[in-house]
C-alpha cells in the first residue's frame, strides 16, 4: 500500500560491488560503509560471526580485499552485527544466541582512537537471539530480535557507562520498547524460503547529510526494509529510531543471496548488502543505488506493517548454519565419491 495515490519512486536490482576471496571474512555478518556525502564509500568496516575475540576488518570497496584488521582482544561469544555513530565510533554486537541460553549479551565499542569499551546487557524477559543493532547518534543502542513473528526492539534501561565499567555495576537490563512485524515478500534466496523474508538478520542507521535524509534499515535473508525518520534534519535519537520502526517501511529486494546478514547505508543514499559464503556461493557485497531517496520521497511505495503477526512455519534457529554446513558436506562427499569412482575405473 503506497503512502498516497500518486506513483512513487522505485529502486533497481542490486549491483555487484565486490566478491570476498579472503576466508577470514567469508562469514560477514555486519557492515559499515564509510565515506563522504555524495561520494562512494572510501572503505568498508566488517565483522564476522562466531566466537574468539572481537575483530574489525577494513575492506577495499572495489575488491573486498582486507586492508586492515583491528583486534580488540575482547572475549566474545557470537558477534552478529556492526553499528556506527557519526563521530567514527563503531559498535560490535555480540548478541548471537541460537539456543536462547546466554545469561548476558555484549556490546564492544571501538572509538576512532583509544581502547575499546565493553557493555554487558541482559534481557528482562529472558534470553533472545538477535543479529541486528541500531545505534543512535548519541550512542544509545537498540537491539532487534531475530524472530519471524513480532521482532522485539530492546533498549538499555539506563545510560551505558562510558568507561565500560560493566564489571562494577553488573549487566544493564534491556527493556522491550517496540515490536516490528515485517510482511512476507516474494523475493527469492536465503536459507529459509518465505520464512526468511521476515527474519531480521542485520540493521543500519544512515549517516548525517545522506542524500534522501536519515533513515534506519532492517534486513532479512531476502530483503531490506527502510524506515524513514520523521525529522531527517535532526540528530537521530533512540526515541526517534523507536518511532520510525513503528511506521511503514520501503521494501528493497535483495534476491538470491546465499545467507544475507549485513546491511549499510552511505552518504549517497545507497544501500549496501553483504552475504556470507555458502557452498559454491562466495561471500560478497552488492549495492542498491538510490534506495534511501526512494524511501524518503513523498510518494514512496511503503508497505504497512501487518496489524497481526502472520502465521508462519517454525524452524529451529540453528537451521541456517546447519543448512550451510550440510551443503558444504554434500559437496565434499560428492568429491570423495567422484575420486572413488575414478579410482575404480582406472
Amino acid at each position: 500500500m503506497t503512502s498516497d495515490d500518486r506513483p512513487g519512486p522505485s529502486v533497481g536490482p542490486p549491483v555487484p560491488a565486490c566478491t570476498v576471496d579472503d576466508p577470514w571474512v567469508a562469514e560477514i555478518s555486519g557492515l559499515v560503509a564509510e565515506g563522504p556525502r555524495g561520494a562512494p564509500p572510501e572503505r568498508y568496516h566488517a565483522v564476522v560471526d562466531g566466537g574468539g575475540t572481537a575483530q574489525l576488518f577494513t575492506l577495499d570497496p572495489a575488491t573486498c580485499a582486507v586492508t586492515a584488521v583491528r583486534d580488540t582482544a575482547v572475549p566474545v561469544t557470537d558477534v552478529e552485527d556492526l553499528g556506527a555513530t557519526p563521530d567514527g565510533t563503531v559498535w560490535l554486537a555480540d548478541t548471537g544466541d541460537n539456543g536462547a541460553r546466554r545469561a548476558a549479551v555484549r556490546l564492544v565499542v571501538l572509538p576512532f582512537a583509544g581502547p575499546p569499551r565493553v557493555h554487558d546487557l541482559v534481557y528482562r524477559d529472558g534470553p533472545r537471539d538477535a543479529e541486528a543493532v541500531l545505534v543512535a547518534d548519541d550512542g544509545v543502542p537498540l537491539i532487534v530480535e531475530k524472530d519471524t513473528g513480532a521482532a522485539g526492539v530492546y533498549r538499555p534501561s539506563r545510560a551505558l557507562d562510558d568507561t565500560g565499567g560493566a564489571a562494577a555495576t553488573g549487566p544493564v537490563p534491556l527493556d522491550r520498547v517496540a515490536d516490528v512485524v515485517l510482511p512476507y515478500s516474494a523475493t527469492t534466496g536465503g536459507p529459509l524460503g518465505a520464512t526468511g523474508s521476515r527474519t531480521v538478520t542485520g540493521a543500519a542507521v544512515g549517516p548525517p547529510g545522506a542524500d534522501g535524509g536519515r533513515a534506519a534499515a532492517l534486513r532479512t535473508y531476502t530483503d531490506a526494509w527502510i524506515f524513514p525518520l520523521r525529522d531527517p534534519a535532526a540528530p537521530v535519537t533512540a526515541d526517534a529510531l523507536v518511532a520510525a520502526l513503528r511506521e511503514a517501511p520501503l521494501p528493497v529486494p535483495l534476491p538470491d543471496e546465499a545467507q544475507g546478514e549485513a546491511v549499510a547505508l552511505d552518504g549517497r543514499g545507497t544501500l549496501h548488502s553483504a552475504s556470507e559464503a555458502r557452498g559454491l556461493s562466495p561471500a560478497g557485497i552488492r549495492t542498491v543505488p538510490g534506495a534511501l531517496p526512494a524511501a524518503t520521497a513523498a510518494a514512496a511505495p511503503v508497505v504497512e506493517q501487518p496489524a497481526e503477526v502472520p502465521a508462519t512455519p517454525t524452524f529451529p534457529p540453528w537451521l541456517p548454519a546447519v543448512a550451510g554446513a550440510g551443503g558444504l558436506g554434500l559437496l565434499l562427499l560428492a568429491g570423495v565419491g567422484a575420486m572413488i569412482l575414478h579410482g575404480r575405473r582406472r
